[in-house]
């Protein structure tokens, strides 16, 4: 999605979710998949938005992700290159599980050379509280006359709406690829640093369908 955007909106000032993918995600092992999280503190905060959710640091998890991340890509084409990345954007200095997520996709986004402009919604200060009218206003903020959603927003949003403020609203239509990856049989939906390790810069190719290791890998 950030490779078909001049401008992400990232939507910090909703309710935080728990057991969601803002503090987790899957990587690839010889064992099957595992689960690293980021333990975010939950104890009466559960209208908490995102850009409020506070990591526990009573739980050491930093050196057991980066371990695991160590452990199971270090055979990986491209270790060498991405796993400084990594580590640094995960190592930051901030109690803050926004500044972390941010801190990632910055750093991923600068690897692949994508050209898109990051802003925060909070930055924007809509004052709408219905979930389409916040978004439309939201666009007319940030100048956007085209609105890209994922797939699941055909349920929530209708077109009307967005025309009548001159917002053309498009829905992602993603098809997940097929890849070289370590451990044996191929597993889709994991955190996109496997994608990183196997494929390095020619991984955003692979994404947009274009790689030509996709059909060897197919």
């Amino acid at each position: 999605m950030l490779a078909r955007c001049d401008v992400f909106v990232v939507y910090d000032d909703v309710q935080y979710t728990r057991r969601d993918w803002r503090n987790r995600n899957r990587i690839k092992t010889a064992q099957g998949t595992q689960w690293l999280t980021i333990p975010v503190l939950n104890k009466s905060k559960f209208d908490q938005q995102i850009r409020e959710a506070k990591i526990d640091a009573s739980q050491v998890w930093l050196p057991k992700h980066l371990n695991a991340i160590k452990l199971n890509y270090k055979k990986a084409p491209y270790f060498d290159a991405v796993y400084p990345m990594i580590e640094q954007s995960l190592s930051i200095r901030s109690e803050s599980l926004l500044d972390v997520c941010l801190s990632t996709l910055t750093e991923i986004q600068k690897y692949l050379s994508i050209d898109c402009k990051v802003v925060l919604s909070s930055e924007l200060c809509s004052e709408s509280q219905e979930r389409q009218e916040r978004l439309i206003e939201l666009c007319k903020m940030a100048g956007i006359t085209w609105y890209y959603n994922g797939a699941a927003g055909k349920t929530l949003y209708q077109e009307k709406p967005f025309a009548s403020e001159g917002i053309t609203l498009a829905f992602q239509e993603y098809t997940h690829p097929t890849y070289r990856q370590l451990w044996g049989e191929f597993v889709s939906h994991l955190s996109i640093v496997d994608l990183l390790f196997n494929h390095g810069p020619e991984s955003l190719s692979v994404l947009m369908g274009q790689s030509s290791l996709k059909q060897e890998a197919a």
